[in-house]
């Protein structure tokens, strides 16, 4: 039977659902075809042109979006949408942005240990004392000026100063906003139905009744974990790319269900991590997760590319490494060898 492949996205802004979906799928094809699996990225490229519904990418940054909030909020107001400001930023959201600061502050200094030089040591200093929270620290508007002052800081540090054509401070706060306002459980609709499960309907409709092959980036790849929970449909492979699912003192403990573990409907889980990527700053999620009953547990690989921001997916969909399983385990899934059947 043939699976459905499942993009999931991550932090960042609003995308174009068709666009992405060639974006990542031409780059994961060129992962494959530098893997040895001309023919699958060949079927790769065929099916996402002329069978849509074989390849989805899951949209859901337009749920982040609140009326007439422009992009650049990075925190939700408490409430129904359409009163987004950082001012009226709900609490909980800037407790958990709080903390992360100093999580992401202690997972990059942690990467850098090996590896730092005086001036990057001095960075980390800096960013440290920044990430504190100070005992008068009024509301959430603070909050946000200390993620502020504390992003400006990291983003010096090599490699990513070279970022800032990229990525600006407020853009890397308004996206660590977005893993706060996930984790908060809050933002009822109208329904009552709270943005986190909100998102995590859009994956599990995308899912369908599998069998499905997941590959979710960044804060999607907590999406997809707490999705597939809830989910029974055979996923015989789940790829998890720049992943801060193991970040201990915040999203760890915030998933759910707790305790963390592989669910029950993945076959195998594979998740690769760069040692420049500045949001997977625990990437052995092996060391964090506990098995499904059936003894699936995560397998972190380590890749490394090129530039100053290693962050973005379409960088991890062409490595070799990534798109290699992908296309063995869509081949094994339609019933084929998975070999790779040409150069392309």
């Amino acid at each position: 039977m043939q699976a459905r492949l499942v993009f999931v996205h991550g932090i960042g802004g609003l995308r174009d659902p068709a666009r992405e979906l060639t974006a990542w799928t031409r780059a994961l094809a060129a992962g494959m075809r530098a893997a040895g699996h001309g023919a699958a990225a060949r079927d790769l490229l065929s099916g996402a042109s002329g069978r849509p519904d074989r390849h989805v990418f899951v949209h859901y940054a337009d749920l982040f979006t609140r009326g007439q909030a422009q992009g650049g909020d990075v925190l939700g107001a408490p409430g129904a949408a359409g009163a987004g400001s950082l001012e009226d930023a709900a609490g909980a959201e800037a407790e958990i942005l709080s903390e992360l600061l100093v999580a992401w502050v202690d997972g990059v200094a942690a990467g850098h240990a090996e590896r730092s030089d005086e001036r990057d040591r001095r960075i980390l200093d800096h960013a440290r004392a920044q990430a504190r929270p100070r005992a008068q620290e009024q509301g959430s508007l603070a909050v946000v000026r200390r993620a502020l002052n504390v992003a400006t800081t990291l983003l010096a540090l090599k490699p990513w100063g070279g970022a800032a054509r990229w990525i600006t401070p407020k853009m890397m706060v308004s996206h660590l906003g977005q893993v706060a306002r996930y984790l908060a459980r809050g933002e009822p609709d109208d329904q009552g139905v709270s943005l986190d499960r909100r998102i995590r309907a859009r994956v599990g409709e995308a899912i369908g009744d599998g069998p499905a092959v997941v590959v979710a980036h960044s804060l999607g790849s907590v999406v997809a974990l707490e999705t597939l929970h809830q989910l029974t449909v055979p996923v015989p492979l789940l790829v998890t790319l720049g992943s801060p699912i193991a970040t201990r003192t915040v999203v760890w403990p915030r998933l759910l269900p707790q305790p963390p573990s592989v669910p029950g409907c993945v076959g195998a889980w594979l998740n690769f991590w760069d040692r420049d990527d500045i949001i997977a700053v625990r990437p052995h999620l092996e060391r964090e997760l506990r098995p499904s009953d059936t003894g699936v547990t995560p397998t972190s690989r380590r890749v490394d590319s090129d530039g100053a921001w290693v962050h973005d997916a379409e960088k991890y969909l062409a490595q070799p490494a990534v798109a290699g399983p992908v296309a063995e385990a869509l081949a094994a899934a339609a019933g084929g060898t998975g070999s790779g059947g040409g150069g392309g």
